[in-house]
């Protein structure tokens, strides 16, 4: 049992590296096994096949991950004390934290940016799928702390913090590049989240443009307006 562990975990670890390398699709299980130094049958044992191979490196480390972040929403929520800021903190916190991690973290996190790019439609499903709970957590929290903004600018809005945070956690070249010099402060991630969780709220809490305001204005006059 040990033994059939071990292979499992070395297909994991190497699938993960090659995937995050040189993307899904541009990656064969030939490819994997080589590197792994297993056979095929191997992996078919232990995945049934490369879609399914996908599917157990992306839960390995999303489970936990996902898990991590609704436990400190609900901690938030058995505090009463939920606010935006203590909000965000606890959706980005995770992923941040894992992304500096100095192992297998740094390298998943490169497998997730890939996956927003790759074609394939059972994937796009799959991640769908596996972050259902946890946008059916998050949403509604977001809602509440910001009760102003109408459905769909928030949700503009939390694809916005999205995108911020899928930029920090692939790497701070850029950030050294503009400090100029090595920093190890850029490399901590309670200070990139200590600076990141302020620059976001105040994106999320941002007034409305004047013509979505207008709209949004016209809207509540017009249901004031109805008899039904």
């Amino acid at each position: 049992m040990a033994e059939a562990n071990d292979t499992k975990d070395r297909i994991l670890d190497t699938a993960e590296h090659l995937f995050a390398e040189r993307g899904l699709g541009q990656t064969s299980l030939r490819q994997i096994t080589s590197h792994a130094e297993v056979n095929l049958a191997a992996v078919n044992y232990h995945f049934g096949s490369k879609e399914g191979l996908i599917k157990a490196v992306l839960a390995r480390r999303l489970e936990p991950l996902n898990r991590e972040r609704i436990r400190r929403l609900d901690r938030l929520e058995r505090q009463g004390s939920i606010t935006l800021e203590g909000l965000i903190e606890a959706f980005i916190g995770p992923p941040l934290e894992l992304s500096r991690d100095g192992g297998g973290g740094s390298r998943f996190v490169r497998l997730m940016g890939r996956t927003y790019t790759e074609h394939a439609s059972f994937l796009h499903e799959h991640m769908r799928h596996a972050n259902e709970a946890l946008v059916s957590r998050f949403k509604p929290a977001f809602r509440m702390v910001l009760p102003e903004l109408p459905k769909a600018e928030l949700y503009w809005r939390l694809h916005f913090l999205l995108g911020v945070m899928s930029y920090v956690m692939a790497g701070n070249d850029m950030m050294q590049l503009l400090a100029s010099s090595r920093n190890a402060e850029l490399e901590e991630p309670r200070e990139i989240i200590r600076r990141v969780v302020p620059f976001l709220a105040a994106g999320l809490r941002a007034p409305l443009p004047e013509e979505l305001a207008r709209m949004g204005r016209e809207a509540v006059e017009t249901d004031a307006m109805s008899p039904v």
